[in-house]
């Protein structure tokens, strides 16, 4: 009761006097409801409605942990066991970019009451934010790894279906980890669900669709990686984080039409690093800028010893990040670089990345971008057909070549579908007037298909693996050798 309700009271008292005892009695109970509704919201009440998610209506991680640490009593109490899940998007900046806001929260709604058809009522759901969930089961006796392998699979292909939204198909694939209780770090609900989220890390470094199960040596991959985050500062001012080079290959010529840098950690203890351990180590040690500072100079110095021995390696290929293209002072600082190693501005190709396809429109990006072209930098994107990259995209960048990611790539040799949908890519940039790239050509057959498809430049292990820059020299001499040797047809008439 609250002093606001005594205002109530005189009419309750002349209700039952003129209409009679029903009349008080609902008088008094609306008011009472009235009082109710309108009551200041306490502390607690105020945390509850916080932690529920408003597109799904889920609990979120606040919420969601006391109920995990529920659970996992109950099945200690129950000799049982539970097992967490923590279910992703893969590549959920490519959903964001290509969905309005109402479109994601739709998407994130459907794919949760997918997951509860699929799961008993007594299985916990929360979303984690963003595009994650997390699913944790009621006590079973002993769950072995197979039935949650196979539960997995289940999750998995009833979230990947086809979403209807908006008048058009979406269809969104997602990466899976899980832990068992039995092999959880630690006995509460935030070990168990750190060590799902450990695994649904690993499994989003293995490609779509992926699923991993928590075990010592995901652990132990994680702890590494961790350790590396607080090396890699040292190791770029060390020199230990260097540039290899892949070979590009002109499909209708044979030349060397470029060269892609891409960074290897020289480390003493763990070999040669490659990418997808030096980028989270950069990123959480946010040294991204000086990363690219690093690699930057690696390609001067060696497009400056190329040139010196009149080594033809075309067009080197440097993939950036949105980073470098927010930064007003990046054009200022190539134009530096051009001019300290004296080299001309198109010997450099700038790879967009996908975070930044995405973000074209966006003055500063577009600013940047157009700096550097009118510098005489040449411009590509990365992942066309794959991501957010779209023909806005190649014309708002100004692209001069459109990179076929490599999921269009494998088995194109043999598979009719995927002959198809490059063909597909490489007449839509024929149309535009721009070259193609096809990006991890694994074999002689994937290589000689793409030429036939008018692909005009190949890249993968099947020409040659990355390598550091003394190792390049003998290569372009073996390749150039090897064109020379080659028969040339007598197209001379009468011959």
């Amino acid at each position: 009761m609250r002093r606001e309700m005594i205002a109530f009271a005189p009419a309750i008292l002349l209700a039952g006097y003129w209409i009679g005892l029903e009349a008080m009695v609902l008088l008094g109970v609306t008011a009472l409801a009235v009082g109710w509704m309108t009551r200041p919201i306490t502390p607690g009440e105020e945390i509850e409605m916080n932690t529920l998610d408003p597109a799904t209506g889920l609990p979120l991680r606040e919420l969601a942990l006391p109920m995990m640490d529920k659970i996992m009593t109950e099945a200690r109490q129950s000799n049982r066991l539970s097992t967490c899940f923590v279910i992703c998007v893969d590549e959920p900046q490519n959903l964001v970019a290509n969905t309005s806001t109402r479109e994601f929260d739709d998407v994130m709604r459907r794919s949760a009451e997918r997951l509860r058809s699929v799961l008993r009522d007594s299985d916990y759901i929360a979303r984690l934010g963003g595009a994650r969930f997390m699913v944790m089961l009621k006590p079973t006796p002993n769950p072995d790894l197979e039935s949650m392998i196979q539960l997995s699979v289940r999750l998995q292909s009833t979230l990947e279906e086809p979403l209807s939204i908006a008048g058009r198909s979406l269809s969104p694939t997602f990466h899976l980890g899980f832990c068992q209780m039995n092999r959880s770090p630690g006995s509460d609900a935030v070990s168990i669900l750190e060590a799902a989220e450990t695994a649904a890390e690993e499994a989003s470094r293995n490609g779509p669709s992926a699923i991993r199960a928590y075990s010592n040596e995901i652990r132990r991959t994680a702890e590494i990686r961790t350790a590396l985050s607080a090396e890699v500062g040292d190791a770029l001012e060390n020199g230990e984080i260097v540039a290899y080079f892949q070979p590009q290959i002109c499909t209708d010529t044979g030349l060397i039409s470029g060269m892609q840098a891409m960074p290897r950690w020289l480390h003493r203890e763990r070999g040669v690093l490659g990418e997808t351990d030096i980028m989270p180590a950069v990123i959480a040690a946010n040294l991204r800028t000086r990363f690219y500072e690093v690699m930057m100079f690696q390609v001067f110095h060696a497009l400056k010893e190329w040139n010196a021995r009149e080594e033809l390696v075309g067009i080197i290929s440097l993939p950036i990040n949105e980073e470098l293209l927010t930064n007003p002072k990046m054009p200022e600082r190539l134009q530096w670089e051009f001019d300290r190693f004296e080299l001309p501005a198109d010997q450099i190709r700038l790879v967009l990345e996908q975070d930044i396809v995405s973000k074209l429109n966006d003055d500063m990006i577009s600013h940047t971008l157009s700096a550097c072209r009118k510098m005489g930098c040449k411009i590509e994107l990365a992942g066309f057909g794959n991501g957010p990259a779209s023909i806005n995209s190649v014309r708002n960048a100004c692209a001069g070549r459109i990179r076929i990611h490599r999921s269009f790539v494998a088995h194109v040799d043999h598979d009719a579908e995927q002959q198809r949908l490059v063909a597909a890519i490489i007449s839509l940039a024929e149309g535009l007037g721009i070259q193609t790239i096809a990006e991890g050509v694994s074999s002689i057959g994937e290589h000689a298909m793409l030429s036939q498809l008018g692909c005009n430049h190949v890249q993968g292990r099947g020409i040659a693996t990355p390598m550091p820059l003394e190792d390049t020299h003998d290569w372009i001499s073996r390749h150039m050798a090897k064109l020379e040797q080659t028969p040339r047809l007598n197209t001379r008439r009468g011959s």
